[in-house]
C-alpha cells in the first residue's frame, strides 16, 4: 500500500480544506506547527493515499486520532465511526458554543471525545480567534 502523499496531492488538500483542520476547524495560520495531511482511514485499515481518503488536519487532531476510524460509546455500548470530512456535513455533527465544539449526533459524540476538542486550552484559543473574526 502506498504511504506517500504527493506534493501536488498534499496542495490539493490543504487547498480544498481552505487550510483549516477539517476536524476541529482551526485555522493553520494560527498554529505553530505545520499541519499534517492525514488519512481518513489509515493505512493499516486498508486506506489508500487517495484525494478521497485524504483530510487536512491540525497536529492535535492528527496525533490524537491516529489510526483509529471511531471508538465505543458508553450511551449507545457500540461501535461508533468518527466523522469522516470527504462523506459528512460537519454542521450535520457540530455545532460551535462559546468556544466549545458540541456535538449533534453520535458521530460527533465520538469525534470530540477522541480527537478531544475541548481541552481548555484548546477552547481558550478558539474564543481569542473567534473574537478577532479569523475562527
Amino acid at each position: 500500500m502506498r504511504r506517500h502523499v504527493s506534493k501536488n496531492l498534499r496542495a490539493a488538500v490543504a487547498i480544498r480544506a481552505d487550510y483549516r483542520c477539517e476536524y476541529c476547524r482551526m485555522p493553520e495560520f494560527a498554529a505553530l506547527i505545520k499541519f499534517h495531511v492525514e488519512h481518513i482511514i489509515s493505512i493499516k485499515h486498508g486506506g489508500k493515499s487517495t484525494l478521497d481518503n485524504l483530510a487536512y488536519a491540525c497536529p492535535i487532531c492528527n496525533s490524537n486520532k491516529g489510526t483509529d476510524v471511531g471508538t465505543v460509546l458508553e450511551k449507545e455500548e457500540t461501535f461508533v465511526r468518527f466523522f469522516n470530512p470527504r462523506k459528512h456535513s460537519w454542521s450535520d455533527h457540530f455545532y460551535l458554543k462559546k468556544g466549545r465544539i458540541q456535538s449533534k449526533s453520535p458521530i460527533g459524540l465520538a469525534t470530540i471525545k477522541i480527537l478531544d476538542f475541548n481541552k481548555p486550552e484548546r477552547i481558550l484559543e478558539r474564543r481569542e480567534l473567534i473574537a478577532a473574526g479569523a475562527y
